[in-house]
Formats: structure tokens, C-alpha cells, sequence
């Protein structure tokens, strides 16, 4: 899906490619005129661009010289309309990139370097794990816009009526589960069958689908059975909401949860604002936010997202010097602390989390928990890997296949995809 593209998306990209693209020549510059820049931001059209048009608007009124072209680009989409521009020779200055397409982009070289640029002049202020996965051998092609994890979200108020605290393990998980059904008499924990939730699990078991220095496929390795075993574990139980394997499973919990008929799930913080708009929440201050629990040998962890700026290096010097400007600017203390307060959305650098930012306990909350973020190894294919494991947990929760059977088939799909991988 992801490399595949039907013909009517094809026209469909190559003309958005054409016509709004900064490294075309129809770039709208004038000799003695401002450089026209053009930038695809793939946040959401409703909730979050509003407050990044907003930050152009007030770039262009700081930078007379400069001009934005800003497009809304769906995010289900950029990857491969950008995929196409860039092979054409078309694509916008500046591209809002998912972490994971950054090392696949600047694989193709269709990313700028960024290292010793204006994007990176105070790179020292971002947390080093996001600029270490804005890495792709050996060197920076992106600038962290903003983050995110998961963490476990519970609502304070069940727990504490069911009088316990927020579950360290997995195993404690289970057993605060039952209490809370026992107390409360809604389900306890409610889990995804997503293989981007379930990431959490390998971490605990100290694995992960691949071992990207060794070369090694390990998604069907014991220490990865076990880590799926605790997962396929928490479907089951009192207090433990059966799986759920239809199309709108995520919709389901998220529903569940915010309006109080579940207590606890995993979910990332881009759902801050939605968590607010249920009848659980309408005190913000009853959101409860823990790191995802431990697994048996003690680790935990969650996988980082997140989004980076990166610049087309097919666009000409004049673009680039003016992209690079943009990126310094758009990723300052300052911008970052804007977007937090307007979009709720995790910051990449510490002088971002001001008082005002803090001031949402979902943000405070979020930021305790990103330490125990793991940055994705700089594996152009990571993020595709996940694929065959949406395929397959689904099946496997559902009891429609064995965990061996399911991670044997994952692992074969997973080796097509990197087929210089050892099983």
C-alpha cells in the first residue's frame, strides 16, 4: 500500500507536484522579489494547522524576503505523493516528515543534510534521542517539530475509588484490573491489537521486531513470544476487555475510555484534546498519565513518534537558504511553545515546556514519560515492519490463529522486506 499507488493518485500527485512545489520552476519568484517556499504539513486540517498558518503568517511578517506557500497535504497521503514528487524532480522545499519516512527519504537522497545548517544551530536544546532518529548514516536530515509516546492513561477518579495505583508491571496491571471491575464494576484495562501498541511489549522483554546492528529478523525470537504471550495475556481475565478486531477498534476504546466505561489503555497524546471532550474528563485534572508498565525482565519503554522538518535537497541554493531559515524558526523555543498550548502537542525541546505549556496536565503529564521513549533504529524499512504484524495480532487475539503460527507468517513477510535479515 504504502509503495503502491493507484494511477488516478498518480495524476492526482503529480499534479499537486506541479503546481505547488518550491524546486519547480513554476515557483512563483521574481528576480528582485521574495524566494517562494513551499511547504506540505501533513498535521491535521481541523485541530492543528490553523496554529502553524498562524506561525507563517508571523514568519513571513519577521522575514520580508521569504514567502510561504503553505499546503495541507493528508497525512495518509504525503508519503507517497512526496515519494512521487521527489522522483519527478517536483517536490515542495519542506516537507512535515513521520519519523519513520525520514531515513527511507534520505536514503533515495531526496533529503538535505542538515548537519552545521541554520535548522541545526541550536540543536543542543532538542532531546537527543529525537535528533538521533532524524539520523541516517551518520548525518541529521531532519529537525524535530514535535514528539510523541505512549504512555499508560487511567482515570484517576476509578482508581482511586477501586484504591489502587497506577500498575508499574504488567503483571500488576492485571491484578489493579480485577480490582477495578470488582469496585467500580466497569473493565479495568481495555488493550490494542495494533502492532504499534503492542511495540511496548518487546521493549519490556528487552527485544524488538528486528535487530537492526545485527542484521536479525527476532520477531518470532522466545524473548519476542514471550513479550507477545504477556500482550495476548491482557485480553483475557477479569477486568480485562475482550479483544476487539473489527475496523473501528481504535474508535471503540478511545470511546470507552474518555467517557468512563474503561479505566486504563495505552494511547499516545496525540488524542489530548479528545480525551477533554469526553464526560470522564471534563476535569481535566482526572486524566492520569504512567509510563507504560515493565515487562519480566524489568525494561520499559514505549516507541517515539513524532514528526521532523526536512528540506528537498533537489531545490536550488536560493530555496534551500530560505527553507533552512523556516526550519530554525518553525522548531524555536518560542513556535513549539505556541503549538503546545494551542494543539496540545508534545515539544522536542526542553525550553519549550514552559509554565503556560505545563499548564495542561496532559502535556506535564506526557512529558514525564518520555524518557522512557525508545528512538526507532535509522532502518529505512522500520516503519513498514509493523505491517505484517497488523496482519497477523489481530488473528492472533481473536483466536483465529496460534501466537507461534502468527509470528512465524509475520515473520516470513517481515524477511521479504528486509531480505538481507538473518531469521
Amino acid at each position: 500500500m504504502r509503495r503502491g499507488i493507484a494511477a488516478t493518485a498518480l495524476v492526482a500527485s503529480l499534479a499537486l507536484a506541479a503546481t505547488a512545489c518550491g524546486g519547480s520552476d513554476d515557483s512563483g519568484d521574481s528576480a528582485d522579489g521574495p524566494v517562494t517556499i513551499t511547504w506540505w504539513d501533513t498535521s491535521n486540517a481541523t485541530n492543528e494547522a490553523p496554529t502553524y498558518q498562524a506561525l507563517v503568517k508571523e514568519f513571513e511578517a519577521a522575514n520580508k524576503d521569504i514567502k510561504v506557500k503553505y499546503v495541507n497535504v493528508p497525512f495518509d497521503q504525503a508519503q507517497n505523493k512526496f515519494d512521487t514528487a521527489a522522483g519527478s524532480k517536483g517536490a515542495p522545499d519542506v516537507l512535515r516528515s513521520e519519523v519513520g519516512w525520514t531515513p527511507a527519504f534520505a536514503k533515495k537522497g531526496f533529503f538535505l543534510p542538515l548537519d552545521g545548517t541554520e535548522a541545526l544551530a541550536e540543536q543542543d536544546k532538542f532531546k537527543p534521542n529525537l535528533i538521533e532518529q532524524a539520523k541516517y548514516e551518520g548525518k541529521t536530515y531532519g529537525v524535530p517539530i514535535v514528539t510523541d509516546t505512549l504512555a499508560l492513561v487511567y482515570n484517576k477518579a476509578l482508581f482511586a475509588k477501586a484504591g489502587v495505583a497506577a500498575p508499574k508491571t504488567w503483571d500488576e496491571l492485571k491484578t489493579a484490573a480485577a480490582t477495578v471491575k470488582d469496585k467500580t464494576g466497569v473493565d479495568g484495562y481495555w488493550g490494542s491489537t495494533q502492532a504499534y501498541y503492542a511495540q511496548s511489549f518487546l521493549y519490556g522483554e528487552g527485544t524488538d521486531t528486528v535487530d537492526a546492528d545485527a542484521k536479525k529478523i527476532t520477531v518470532a525470537s522466545p524473548e519476542a513470544k514471550k513479550a507477545y504471550g504477556t500482550w495476548l495475556g491482557l485480553f483475557d481475565g477479569k477486568g480485562l476487555h475482550k479483544a476487539d478486531t473489527t475496523a473501528d477498534a481504535y474508535a471503540h476504546i478511545q470511546d470507552a475510555f474518555v467517557n468512563g466505561k474503561v479505566a486504563a489503555i495505552v494511547q499516545g497524546p496525540w488524542e489530548i484534546t479528545n480525551f477533554y471532550k469526553g464526560s470522564a474528563f471534563t476535569d481535566k485534572n482526572n486524566l492520569g498519565i504512567a509510563p507504560v508498565p515493565a515487562g519480566s525482565s524489568g525494561k520499559a519503554g514505549a516507541p517515539t513518534g513524532g514528526h521532523n522538518l526536512s528540506v528537498y535537497a533537489g531545490s536550488d541554493a536560493a530555496h534551500q537558504k530560505a527553507s533552512l531559515k523556516f526550519l530554525k524558526f518553525m522548531t524555536s523555543a518560542a513556535s513549539q511553545a505556541t503549538t503546545a498550548q494551542k494543539n496540545s502537542t508534545l515539544p522536542t525541546r526542553d525550553d519549550a515546556y514552559t509554565a503556560e505549556v505545563k499548564a495542561d496536565p496532559g502535556i506535564a503529564g506526557y512529558q514525564t514519560v518520555l524518557g522512557n521513549a525508545q528512538p526507532r533504529p535509522a532502518l529505512p524499512e522500520y516503519s513498514s515492519l509493523w505491517g505484517p504484524l497488523d496482519t497477523e495480532l489481530p488473528k492472533i487475539a481473536g483466536g483465529k490463529e496460534s501466537l507461534d503460527k502468527g509470528l512465524s507468517t509475520a515473520e516470513t513477510a517481515i524477511a521479504k522486506l528486509v531480505p538481507d535479515f538473518s531469521k
